[in-house]
């Protein structure tokens, strides 16, 4: 269907003046209501007020302005179909509809935005015409997002209408888009800033609805296993520094797999705990290899010397931009994955060149502690919990519980040892050192049934580098059994949360090897 009317209101105006241009060069009538027009009229661009053509005056400060049949009839009327009551109620068909809404979400990511505020900027009039113009998506288009300003104008100026295709892909954006704003709303209105008639706001921090708005990114290759398939979506709104919102830089000859995005994310959450270059090596979820370094190529060469084999087809996450010096480290070994914040122009060139190794640039670096909510599916449902977002200084400000207190070495190896040991899965032991200006771990022992076991793996790994090593622990050690077992390996000191029934016991075991041990009273379990 040819455009020969246009509506546009809305709240973002990027994009709109040189969009708004176009049509009217082209002929294109536009409507518009309060800001918008009077933001293109400003512009020199011709305009109908919404106003002039209802015969209908806003009221109620701007709270009704489109709420009317000859806007809504305009945009729901059927060619051929409802012509004589569209005529008979004064209207005219509207063939485009360009309209993005009040600004909720981000007025309600502000904690100091009161009550008031919120609801003032709850659209109603937007999310009607834009369902009414998605409804109707087999004559009308619908534009809700300016970034499809370009495609559309486009297709308008090569035929001087919006192909059914688009039309079809623009109404079902536009009802995502509609859905994600009531989702937005209902959570904060059922949240912990509801507010009651007299005054008092909820009590949880979980909203008691909660719907959550994703788009689909893109296919992967296949889901956990090969006969699975599966797809990576993002969240609306995802942060920058987000592997939702990293770039893929070119390399590698095929996508990601399902294993691959939740690696990527283990091992970014796991170097982002470290303030000196550092990097990180993960094998199923779990860091195999961690250091900081004076230098990033230092860094990885160290963590992936920690464990060579389990390295062989890992996933490295880097905290500083990639260098040639490092990238040439990198391109040793079969690597499927590559993330950091950016990476120099040679060592694109350099890494490129590795047939199926993807990189991927996080631009915007989140740092350790930021809040987020973090959600696993279960049958039937979904279970909700705030992010981990502590072990910074948890060592440090620890009490020191035995005889012996910890060296400065050995405490700067525990502090390293511990935010390691968030990142692994439970029952979680690292073995870490401090030693020629290096941080680094020597041996981990991860996800199993009894910690003692974990102590055991993580020596094995370790072999003689155990020796002179600190160990940190997720969880308390509930017998002295692997207390004792550390000791045999030579590991000089322990940081641990503490909160065992044993924990006396354990104490004893320490002082009667010389251990000297640090209880944090945080535990990180990793599930």
């Amino acid at each position: 269907m040819p455009i020969r009317t246009a509506l546009l209101s809305v709240s973002d105006k990027t994009g709109l003046m040189r969009f708004a241009s176009a049509l009217a060069k082209r002929g294109v009538a536009i409507l518009s209501s309060g800001g918008t027009a009077k933001a293109l009229s400003a512009e020199g661009i011709a305009v109908e007020t919404v106003e002039s053509y209802t015969g209908s005056p806003e009221v109620m400060g701007g709270r009704v302005k489109t709420l009317h049949p000859r806007v809504h009839g305009g945009i729901l009327a059927r060619a051929g179909t409802d012509d004589q009551d569209l005529a008979r109620i004064g209207g005219k068909l509207i063939d485009l509809v360009v309209v993005n809404l009040y600004p909720f979400e981000k007025v309600a990511e502000n904690p100091t935005a009161g009550y008031d505020e919120l609801i003032e900027n709850i659209d109603i009039g937007g999310p009607s015409m834009v369902r009414s113009a998605a409804k109707n998506h087999a004559r009308v288009a619908i534009v809700c997002d300016p970034s499809d300003y370009d495609k559309v104008l486009a297709e308008i100026e090569s035929t001087g209408e919006v192909t059914q295709t688009t039309r079809r892909e623009l109404a079902a954006k536009a009802f995502a888009h509609t859905a994600a704003y009531d989702a937005a709303i209902s959570g904060v209105l059922s949240g912990p800033r509801a507010q009651d008639p007299d005054g008092t706001v909820g009590a949880s921090q979980y909203p008691k609805y909660l719907t959550l708005p994703f788009e689909r990114a893109y296919g992967l290759r296949y889901g956990e296993n090969p006969h699975q398939s599966g797809a990576f979506y993002v969240e609306r709104g995802a942060a920058p520094g987000t592997i939702a919102r990293a770039e893929s830089l070119g390399a590698g000859g095929k996508e990601l797999s399902f294993n691959n995005l939740v690696d990527v994310d283990a091992a970014l959450e796991a170097v982002r705990e470290l303030s000196r270059p550092a990097a990180v090596v993960v094998k199923h979820t779990n860091p195999c290899g961690t250091a900081c370094a004076d230098t990033l190529a230092d860094a990885y060469k160290t963590a992936r010397d920690a464990d060579a084999l389990s390295a062989f087809g890992g996933i490295v996450a880097l905290n500083r931009e990639v260098d040639e010096a490092t990238a040439r480290l990198l391109a040793e070994t079969f690597l499927e994955c590559v993330v950091a914040p950016k990476f120099s122009a040679g060592a694109l060139e350099l890494l490129r060149a590795k047939k199926n190794l993807r990189l991927l640039a996080t631009g915007a670096w989140l740092p350790a502690d930021y809040a987020a909510l973090q959600y696993k599916r279960i049958g039937g449902g979904v279970v909700v919990q705030s992010r981990d977002a502590t072990a910074e200084g948890e060592v440090p400000n620890g009490k020191v519980v035995t005889k012996r207190a910890p060296t400065a070495e050995e405490m700067k190896a525990l502090d390293f040892a511990w935010r390691v040991c968030k990142h692994v899965k439970s029952n979680a032991i690292v073995l870490a050192k401090a030693d020629a200006g290096r941080e680094r771990t020597v041996g981990v022992g991860a996800g199993q049934m009894s910690r003692v076991i974990s102590v055991q793996i993580a020596c094995e790994k370790a072999g003689e580098e155990s020796k002179g090593s600190v160990l940190a622990s997720d969880a308390f050690f509930p017998f002295p059994d692997g207390l004792e077992l550390a000791g045999k390996h030579g590991i000089t000191a322990v940081a641990q949360p503490g909160g065992s029934v044993k924990d006396a016991d354990v104490i004893a075991a320490a002082d009667a090897m010389g251990i000297a041990m640090v209880m944090t009273g945080f535990r990180h379990f990793r599930h």
